[in-house]
């Protein structure tokens, strides 16, 4: 037996590999590559890497197994060894299908991959189609968010390693559920990342939060270009995950005439055509760029999907009358009407946050709604608030639903953060595990003044606190429990519906018609999807909407109701025969417009 090893360091002049004492010089291959074959080597074996004169062995760019942490060896693992049972699994579209954005340290009790596995027949029974895991790349410390990860490679040891992971895909692939991994290359975490030791990983020729920035553009690049094309495609194919959601892309700096984002899209087609199965790309940006999910053929750069920041901030402002920060530019059902019809509120419109013009049309004709995620809650949203709570923190059980209605019932591909369904009282923090004392300090004392400045006066968690990571886990014991166990069951409701209407996966945004109301006293929406219309009481006085046009028109059916005292009734304004929807303070109703023919008869 013996095993592979192959590193770029190009600006070494000799490199070793380090088996315990043994130390096992390497060839140059050309290009900055070194690489050499090491007897006795196999599954299991601790390994670093030795450049130059240096004493300290550094782990493996590369590496796929960090079982001591991020300063720990790098560790030989075999993918072969693993037994798959998903032969059978060929993926699932991103189009129809409704996500569940999970964190696996704050999912159950245990942390686990394992132990979420053990919770994926509540998902089955949700109507959930793909499970969304936030980042997993080896990271410093047992617990944290997964943002900081600095072995790309390599499955979080805490969470169960590359082993657990692929017991969690397996056993999702084989309850029908898709999963995406949430990835970061955008920058690395502070403590750990060796890459700059090795070669130009990073350049100092733009400026992130998080010091010099990857080197996606300037020399050496090519070689950090492959770096994250393969990370992606090792995800892909040796995890089997079905699909990648791409971190903050804006903050990719990436002047080249091919971007990076456009290069990985090409190369995840390629392999989904190799495999023969479903693969995907979800891109977060800030940008309002539609060029991101426009085809390569057609000047963009073949994402599948990307995040709909202003759809959240529309749904958000109007649900909690919250117009702090970016909220600023929100809040009247207006953005909300038009983030539903349009995507983007800011498309080359004035942003009053950012103090200057904003964004780029969507072209509706032909950029299909499933290309958009949208969310009420999600760990960004929920976690960057200062004291992380969930919106149930501020919303009545009855606004909800509402919310919950326009999510699940609206033209995008929605995705639920995890416990959102049923209410979940838990909050989620920022919270981390540095093991570097100075840079926990730093954590700590800037999340407090990050928020001072922003006039915050309660108290702000210690991201470094364990108390902070622990308050964060999930209760499961609320989800049989009022009011949990009533919303959890409007969710299965409202996503039974959109899987047995064809007009909810319709992905035609023209489609989409939106009326809205909101005059001070009353605060209304109505949205129709071919027969389906869903109407929404978002104030705090009842109303009655209109639920048919004449008296020719066939009556309306109500399919589903967030309230008891939601009725269908004569209505006493309108012409005789007509039909009002009594709708009281903060609820929804779905009502059925049959078609009705050239007389009125329902067709």
């Amino acid at each position: 037996m013996s095993a592979r090893f192959e590193v770029w360091a190009p600006e070494a002049r000799r490199v070793a590999v380090a088996i315990g004492a043994d130390r096992h010089p390497m060839s140059a291959l050309g290009g900055g590559w070194w690489g050499t074959d090491v007897p006795d080597a196999e599954h299991g074996t601790d390994y670093g890497f030795l450049l130059d004169d240096a004493r300290e062995a550094l782990p493996d760019p590369r590496s796929p197994w960090q079982p001591h942490g991020v300063h720990g060896p790098s560790r030989v693992y075999d993918h072969s060894r693993f037994a798959w049972t998903d032969s059978r699994w060929h993926g699932r579209p991103l189009p129809g299908s409704v996500l569940y954005e999970m964190h696996v340290g704050t999912f159950t009790p245990e942390g686990t991959f394992d132990a979420a596995a053990e919770r994926l027949d509540h998902l089955v029974d949700l109507g959930i189609d793909a499970v969304e895991l936030l980042p997993v790349a080896a990271f410093p410390g047992r617990h944290g968010w997964g943002y900081d990860g600095v072995h790309l490679w390599a499955p979080h040891e805490p969470y169960g390693g590359p082993d657990g992971l692929k017991r969690f895909v397996d056993a999702a692939h084989a309850r029908g559920l898709a999963v995406v991994l949430d990835v970061v290359y955008n920058h690395l975490g502070p403590d750990g990342n060796r890459l700059g030791s090795y070669g130009p990983y990073f350049t100092r020729a733009y400026n992130t939060p998080w010091g010099d920035a990857v080197n996606f553009d300037h020399e050496g690049s090519d070689e950090v270009r492959a770096f994250v094309v393969r990370n992606a495609l090792m995800w892909l194919r040796d995890y089997h995950v079905d699909g990648l959601r791409l971190d903050a892309v804006h903050a990719i700096a990436d002047h080249g005439a091919v971007h990076v984002l456009e290069e990985l899209a090409e190369a995840v087609q390629g392999l989904s055509a190799h495999l023969g199965r479903e693969l995907f790309l979800i891109a977060e940006s800030d940008l309002n760029d539609p060029r991101l999910v426009t085809a390569r053929e057609a000047g963009g750069y073949g994402l599948d999907a990307q995040w709909s920041d202003d759809f959240h901030h529309a749904l958000h402002a109007a649900l909690t009358g919250e117009r702090q920060g970016y909220y600023c530019d929100f809040g009247a059902l207006e953005t909300l009407q038009k983030a539903l019809t349009k995507v983007f509120v800011h498309d080359g419109t004035m942003s009053t946050y950012r103090g200057r013009h904003h964004g780029r049309p969507v072209d509706v004709r032909i950029t299909p709604a499933h290309r958009f995620l949208g969310f009420l809650q999600n760990h960004d949203q929920v976690g960057n608030r200062a004291a992380g709570d969930r919106i149930g923190a501020t919303l009545s059980p009855g606004l909800l639903k509402v919310g919950a209605a326009l999510l699940l019932l609206a033209p995008f591909t929605p995705m639920l953060f995890m416990g959102e369904e049923w209410g979940a009282s838990t909050p989620w923090c920022y919270f981390t595990d540095h093991q570097d004392p100075q840079l926990a300090r730093a954590v700590s004392e800037g999340r407090r003044r990050e928020f001072s400045r922003h006039g915050w006066t309660g108290d702000v968690p210690d991201p470094q606190a364990v108390d902070t990571f622990r308050r964060s886990v999930l209760d499961w014991g609320e989800v049989g429990k009022p009011p949990h166990a009533d919303l959890l069951d409007w969710h299965r409701r409202l996503i039974a519906l959109r899987r047995a209407w064809p007009e909810l996966a319709d992905p035609s945004l023209p489609r989409t018609r939106v009326a809205v109301g909101d005059d001070g006293t009353a605060r209304w929406l109505m949205m129709w999807r071919g027969r389906i219309c869903l109407a929404a009481n978002l104030g705090d006085r009842a109303v009655r909407l209109p639920a048919t046009g004449t008296p020719d028109d066939p009556p309306a059916h109500l399919l589903l109701a967030s309230d008891r005292e939601i009725a269908l009734e004569d209505d006493a304004g309108g012409a005789p025969g007509t039909v009002a929807l009594a709708l009281p303070p903060a609820s929804a109703a779905v009502l059925l417009h049959p078609p009705a023919g050239p007389h009125g008869r329902t067709l």
